[in-house]
């Protein structure tokens, strides 16, 4: 467990957002330039981490992928936290992501409803009562853990967006939420718009996909709290 004084603490805690309960969502890596003292913090608590170190499945990269899907079409492959942007010709765009911790996965069929640059963050009352040590609100910038960007999911609160820390990429540590590096995430939003198609796969589903997988919860009485969840 890390042992944090009540200074860094008050650092660190605003990056728990889409995060487990305890000590959940460390801030990491910032590549906009934090201030010394805050890096510092996180170097002590071993949680600067260098995204070049991310693993070769993990990088972004065009590759074969078969699919009837259309063009533009996003396809979350969340057992192996990798996100898809269907090119066509048998080609998609490929980047690795962070997903929901056990509990706090989810699929369905969705699409982006909003986008924000830089989006605040406002953590839910669930999350709240969890962790009152919390911002109630915390403007966009680069100490924000939504990171660079946003895409908003319709009809949940779940969005893929930025994060500072990209040790957390490739792993499940969310309450459902999909995040991103911040430069692959503002490369995916540059390249989609509102009402792009996102196909979230299960854990039970591979990669290719043909047919959209239906909504599933993972366990039903983690569900009704996880989908208030960021």
């Amino acid at each position: 467990m890390l042992h944090l004084s009540f200074s860094r603490i008050a650092l660190t805690a605003a990056a728990l957002a889409c995060a487990p309960a305890a000590l959940a969502e460390p801030l990491g890596y910032a590549p906009f330039g934090q201030p010394v003292q805050h890096q510092q913090v996180l170097r002590d608590s071993g949680l600067m981490a260098d995204p070049q170190e991310l693993a070769p499945q993990l990088r972004r990269r065009v590759v074969d992928y078969p699919t009837r899907e259309a063009a533009g079409t996003i396809v979350i492959d969340t057992p192996n936290t990798q996100l898809y942007l269907v090119l066509g010709s048998g080609k998609a765009l490929r980047y690795g992501i962070g997903v929901g911790r056990e509990g706090f996965t989810w699929a369905g069929v969705k699409a982006i409803e909003r986008k924000a640059e830089w989006p605040d963050w406002i953590p839910p009352a669930e999350m709240l009562e969890r962790q009152p040590y919390l911002p109630r609100f915390m403007a966009g910038g680069p100490g924000n853990p939504l990171g660079a960007r946003a895409m908003y999911l319709g009809g949940t609160v779940y969005r893929i967006h930025g994060t500072n820390d990209p040790a957390t990429i490739g792993k499940r540590v969310s309450s459902g939420c999909l995040r991103m590096l911040n430069e692959d995430v503002t490369d995916l939003y540059s390249r989609v718009g509102v009402g792009t198609k996102v196909i979230v796969l299960p854990m039970t589903r591979a990669a290719a996909v043909d047919q959209p997988a239906a909504p599933q919860r993972t366990r039903s009485a983690a569900f009704g709290h996880a989908h208030k969840l960021y």
